[in-house]
């Protein structure tokens, strides 16, 4: 394999390499049409209508972006044409959260040399599944006539169809040709066909219209002087949106026809998509960005504090939140607000061990029973076991993820000078988290931003920082008591009802899916935009599918506004002078 790759591909790798350094040099918002001239997509010639946009007052919208996909969005674009089996435990470099969301970290990252390697690792891996002998005969569409040498029909057949679902835009007409050139060129050096098809399918997977999609824009008809995405990129946004993967062929020929821009059809494509199965896979890609889930991914406890805290368990809690959004949102086509409050999820056992639960092998559907304290995802270990340290539970670090992840409410860092001792090092006499953080909430420079913290995350003191259950800490018992913004609650399940009551929940999320789904910060001219789609998800009972619709239907999904993103929007719900010491 080495000399495969050495004699076939070691100019294309330079290609690459030098491709992916210019995308680097230049920046991930302005001038991307240039990251791909040879499957350029840009804007038509400018017309009147464009030259008088400083006559028009512009619309709501956000910038065209340049965005890397994400290791499961390349997955599922490879998996869905091949196959569930292949694929690869190399993931690629994590996404910089950029107000609140991942999905806005893919539009600003860069590519180094060793995200170019890692990249070239995982194309290795999966072209070589490929034109595995166990897998051949089935994922291609024919056999060559001579296993030992090129065979230009059947290399077409298959490559044409591989770039039409794993592309992001059509090909050049020519494209396809070259491909099936260079690998006749590497079967016949290695007189083995399926070698040269390998050589080949590499730099398919390697390619940037593979593991990139630029967003180009054209002038809107419909809004003289403004402009919007081209068919393409919208059909990227709606696919990578609603289905965490690149368009496919349908959607890619819907686009080619003008589909996306009339009104009747795009709705017709929309619900097709939203009715599809694949739809769960954009719900799940969602709510773990939403939800933090990623950091699961690099949890550790200590095996002393917490020995039933397994290795394995992370994964295990995350997989519990998605199973749990999936089940409420789209098989029972539930109330997003339930997530809150409802004691139904599943379990599998290692979280069994955890909850203190008997289960069989596999996950399986349970219900907390009324007299559990269990209710709501803010009582799964993905929550409690995320927002807390190694050693012990966090009221501080519970309540700042509370109000960042799920209230789009920003709470600042702590003051370079902040003292700890308190917390760390604490008098012995006291025993319970609230009388530890109370030396906190006593020092007036630390207590105006830890009131809006800490007072709910001591209500999942119950929990401790694996999130199992206790009643008492170092023989005290708990006061899970607290204060959410003026309602007052006794308990974790009065918490969770105060969530599902508030304006604030169903706002937040309304807010991180159109920044998710635009892959841009939402900016403050949205402000009207987000009013629209709270009311509307309102009134269709903080349902999920017809929130994605609205969103997707809705012209700023594919308007066009300015080069560079906007300022962040600073949060108004937390404005407090002091610092909380956020890390605590």
């Amino acid at each position: 394999m080495k000399k495969l790759l050495q004699s076939g591909s070691a100019k294309q790798e330079g290609v690459f390499s030098t491709l992916y350094r210019t995308l680097v040099t230049a920046t991930a918002v302005a001038g991307i049409t240039l990251a791909f001239p040879a499957f350029s997509h840009a804007a038509e010639p400018e017309t009147p209508a464009a030259k008088s946009a400083v006559e028009v007052a512009p619309a709501v919208g956000t910038p065209k972006r340049l965005r890397l996909l994400t290791t499961r969005q390349y997955l599922n674009t490879v998996q869905h044409f091949f196959g569930p089996d292949i694929t690869t435990d190399v993931k690629f470099a994590p996404l910089a959260r950029t107000e609140g969301v991942l999905m806005v970290g893919a539009s600003l990252a860069g590519v180094s040399d060793a995200q170019l390697e890692t990249y070239q690792k995982i194309a290795g891996l999966m072209s070589s599944q490929v034109v595995d002998p166990l897998r051949r005969d089935t994922l291609f569409p024919c056999k060559p006539a001579d296993a030992s040498k090129a065979d230009n029909a059947c290399a077409a057949k298959f490559l044409g169809r591989v770039v039409e679902n794993l592309y992001f835009v059509p090909p050049p007409k020519d494209h396809v040709a070259k491909l099936v050139a260079e690998a006749g060129t590497g079967a016949n050096r290695l007189n083995d066909f399926y070698a040269g098809m390998q050589v080949v399918l590499e730099s398919v997977l390697l390619s940037p219209s593979v593991l990139m999609v630029a967003e180009a824009e054209e002038p809107d008809p419909k809004r003289p002087g403004q402009m919007r995405l081209d068919a393409y990129s919208q059909a990227a946004r709606l696919s990578l949106f609603l289905w965490n993967a690149a368009p496919g062929p349908e959607l890619i020929a819907a686009a080619r026809k003008g589909d996306l821009f009339n009104e009747k059809s795009r709705k017709r494509i929309v619900d097709e998509m939203l009715a599809s199965a694949r739809l769960e896979s954009g719900v799940r890609a969602f709510f773990d960005d939403m939800f933090g889930l990623e950091d699961l991914e690099t949890l550790s406890k200590d095996a002393t504090v917490y020995p039933y805290f397994l290795g394995g368990l992370p994964g295990e809690a995350r997989e519990q939140t998605l199973r749990t959004v999936v089940d409420q949102l789209l098989t029972k086509d539930g109330d997003y607000r339930d997530l809150f409050t409802t004691r139904q999820t599943f379990i599998s056992p290692p979280l069994g061990i955890l909850y203190g639960v008997q289960t069989s092998a596999g996950w399986n559907a349970y219900e907390f029973p009324p007299e559990s304290d269990r209710a709501g995802i803010l009582t799964h270990a993905s929550f409690l076991a995320r927002a807390s340290h190694a050693t012990r539970s966090s009221a501080t670090l519970r309540g700042k993820a509370l109000r960042e992840l799920l209230l789009c409410q920003k709470v600042p860092p702590p003051p370079a000078n902040v003292d700890f001792s308190a917390v760390e090092n604490p008098d012995p006499r006291l025993r319970t988290a609230r009388e530890r953080v109370g030396q906190h909430l006593a020092n007036p420079v630390c207590a105006g931003c830890h009131k809006i913290t800490d007072p709910i995350g001591l209500s999942l003191e119950k929990f401790d920082g694996a999130g199992r259950y206790r009643d008492t800490e170092k023989g005290a018992a708990i006061d899970t008591s607290g204060n959410l913004d003026g309602k007052n609650f006794d308990s974790v399940e009065g918490l969770g009802q105060i969530l599902h009551d508030s304006p604030a929940i169903p706002a937040c999320l309304v807010r991180r899916a159109f920044s998710y789904a635009t892959a841009s910060v939402v900016p403050p001219s949205s402000n009207a935009l987000l009013a629209e789609l709270n009311k509307g998800f309102a009134k269709e009972e903080f349902k999920i599918r017809p929130l994605l619709r609205s969103i997707v239907m809705h012209p700023a999904f594919s308007t066009v506004s300015m080069p560079n993103p906007p300022a962040p929007e600073k949060s108004a719900a937390v404005s407090q002078p002091a610092q909380v010491a956020s890390n605590r």
